[in-house]
């Protein structure tokens, strides 16, 4: 049986990347590097030094069919937040989610939209027990 490798957490500044190849899809270095920029000062070659060490962890694929390479997200924003709550909810709220839910709310205000979503999969969760 041939065990998969699972891929390396993201450290911030590669999660800050991978939100932008999530919102935009695959992009040049120098897209990548625009975009950073107008939040914070960064240089091209830091930006292009970090997609290269995250094509090598497999957090990016890189498309080198064009002179200027253009990277894409290898792994899914869906499963890089499963895996962050997931920690968090085992580190700090004992494996609950409910926990880390609650306090979340707690935190932050949550828009109608927002609980009416939650009310909807509270509801889904109830039916499926």
């Amino acid at each position: 049986m041939v065990k998969r490798r699972e891929t390396p957490k993201p450290t911030e500044s590669e999660l800050e990347l991978l939100g932008i190849l999530w919102e935009r899809g695959p992009v040049t270095v120098r897209e990548l590097f625009e975009a950073v920029n107008v939040g914070r000062p960064v240089v091209y070659t830091g930006v292009l030094k970090l997609m290269q060490i995250m094509a090598e962890k497999g957090l990016v694929e890189r498309d080198e069919r064009e002179r200027a390479h253009v990277y894409r997200a290898a792994v899914s924003q869906a499963d890089t937040e499963r895996r962050f709550l997931r920690e968090l909810s085992e580190r700090f709220f004992a494996g609950s989610s409910a926990q880390l839910a609650l306090r979340a709310l707690q935190i932050e205000k949550a828009s109608d939209e927002e609980l009416d979503a939650i009310r909807q999969l509270i509801g889904k969760k109830a039916v499926t027990k």
